[in-house]
This record gives C-alpha cells, sequence and structure tokens, in this order.
C-alpha cells in the first residue's frame, strides 16, 4: 500500500498517515470562514504540515447536512476561484502531498494543473469525467460511501445490511475506477454521510470487514456531529472524542485520518501505533 508522488511516496503500512482538513468556504460545519482568504488559508495549510500532517486536504464546496443550515452549492468557477489559487501558492512552498476535496471533474483538472496530487471525491467518480481525469493524471483517488447529496443524505440511515451495502457499494466503485485505469485507490465509509449515530460507530469498530477491498482506508470522524452528540457536548468541544476515534478508528485498520487538529491527533496515532507494533511477546523496536 505505497503511494508514489512527485513529491515523494506515502507508505499505508508502515504507519498512521494524516490528512488535514482546509476547508475554503465560509459555510463549512466547523471550520467555515476561518480561512477564506488565500494568505490565510495558505498559512493554516503550513501550519498543518508543521504539525505533522501528510496531507493537505483542499476543499472549496461545503458538505455539511442540513442541521447545520442548508450547504451552499457553488459552481465550478466560484469552487476554483477559492481552491486554485491556495493549491498554487501551497505547491511554490511545499512538496507535500495535496488533495483536492471534489466532486466536480473540472475542479479537479485546474487543481491538479495547479499542483494537487490527489482526487478525494466524496461521490466515488459520479462525475462521468471524474475517472478519466484521474487516469489521465495517474493520480490517486479516494472514494467514499455515501447515498444522496448533502441535502438528503440524513433522511436515508436505514440498511439491511449496512457493512455489506457499504462494502459492495466500494467493490463496485474500485472496479469502475480501475477499468477507467486509475492504479492507486483509498475508500472511506462515509461516516456522517447518510448514517445513523449507532451507524457510524458500527462502521468504525467493524472497519476490519473492509479489509479484502485491498485499499488504504481513509476515516474521517473529526468533529462530526455524532461524536459531540454522544457526549452532549457542542462542536467545539469534541476535540477529545475525535481523537478517541481516531485512535479506536487506527487500531480498527485504517490508515489515514481526515482531521482538524493535526497536531494533537498527530500525538494521538503515534502512541497508538506504539502499542500496536508491540508483539505478544513484549518486544518492539525500541527501548526506552
Amino acid at each position: 500500500m505505497i503511494w508514489k508522488l512527485a513529491g515523494g511516496e506515502l507508505d499505508f503500512s508502515a504507519r498512521a498517515h494524516v490528512m488535514g482538513i482546509l476547508n475554503i468556504t465560509p459555510d463549512s460545519f466547523y471550520d467555515g470562514g476561518r480561512y477564506d482568504a488565500i494568505d490565510l488559508a495558505v498559512a493554516r495549510g503550513l501550519q498543518m504540515l508543521q504539525d505533522g500532517a501528510d496531507i493537505i486536504d483542499v476543499g472549496g464546496e461545503s458538505s455539511r447536512p442540513p442541521m447545520y443550515g442548508e450547504a451552499i452549492a457553488v459552481d465550478i468557477e466560484e469552487e476554483c476561484r477559492r481552491v486554485v489559487p491556495v493549491i498554487e501558492q501551497l505547491r511554490r512552498q511545499t512538496s507535500a502531498p495535496i488533495s483536492i476535496d471534489t466532486v466536480k471533474a473540472a475542479v479537479a483538472r485546474r487543481a491538479l494543473d495547479a499542483g494537487a496530487d490527489i482526487i478525494n471525491d466524496i461521490s466515488a467518480l459520479e462525475d462521468r469525467e471524474m475517472a478519466p481525469t484521474a487516469a489521465a493524471a495517474a493520480v490517486p483517488v479516494i472514494l467514499m460511501h455515501r447515498r444522496g447529496n448533502p441535502s438528503t443524505m440524513q433522511l436515508n440511515t436505514q440498511y439491511d445490511d449496512l457493512l455489506g451495502e457499504v462494502y459492495a457499494f466500494l467493490e463496485q466503485r474500485i472496479a469502475h475506477a480501475r477499468a477507467a485505469g486509475i492504479k492507486a485507490i483509498a475508500v472511506d465509509p462515509g461516516l456522517g454521510f447518510a448514517k445513523s449515530v449507532a451507524g457510524n460507530f458500527a462502521l468504525l469498530r467493524h472497519l476490519g470487514h473492509f479489509a479484502p477491498l485491498n485499499c488504504p482506508m481513509l476515516l474521517g470522524a473529526s468533529r462530526k456531529s455524532f461524536v459531540w452528540k454522544t457526549l452532549g457536548l457542542t462542536v467545539e468541544q469534541s476535540l477529545e472524542g475525535s481523537l478517541a476515534l481516531a485512535v479506536l478508528g487506527r487500531a480498527a485498520g485504517a490508515h489515514l485520518l481526515r482531521v482538524h487538529d493535526v497536531e494533537a491527533t498527530c500525538r494521538a496515532l503515534r502512541m497508538t501505533d506504539a502499542v500496536l507494533a508491540i508483539g505478544l511477546d513484549g518486544r518492539g523496536d525500541e527501548a526506552c
């Protein structure tokens, strides 16, 4: 599970990797409006790299559920206006991997031209041009499970066989991607997207069910509503709950954690990986 990129490689078999969330939007559920100026967004991206992020995930359109207020759909030009200058400036200052979080092939193309290395598509290549775009550029893609769109997804959270249905969807989208010529693929079970609270927890607890897909597994639980609702807190108070799910997710088989709080998550995951590296005989790679 190694992705070879222009700036180096990501070896997902070696340790947990962290994807820092950089939302350049006015309406994202947690950080909307914080980084909607180019200089603020670039500074935030560089800070996340300093804090330990392996990938910066740049997005220009919110996918928040209706409970936070209707997400504002944006057209191609507006989305590009938000993300392309930030990606260009980040690429001038770092060789670290940058992903473009978009469902639009036209946006992905312009982001790749600006220096992005990865396509993170929560629609799993719904745009007919997305797979050819990724294949032509020879870049990795991340495919997520969801039902419907941000406006409708939380109206459709009942499954006859949650694990089986999510697995079948991802398996089919992997086949579609490979048929188009895409070589490097990661999958995301889509926590918070058309899932109940119990469904989110079931997916997280049973991530090992998806191991036969033989793709790196991304987990995105950071500060989502099922975290702070379970704790009876607010989104601003959900750091500890998010860290707990990152640790549990890694222990259950996640390779890549998409998070808002990079430094704290990196520390938690380093400890998690240290525990996971210890054999039954109590031997590890390092001595204190």
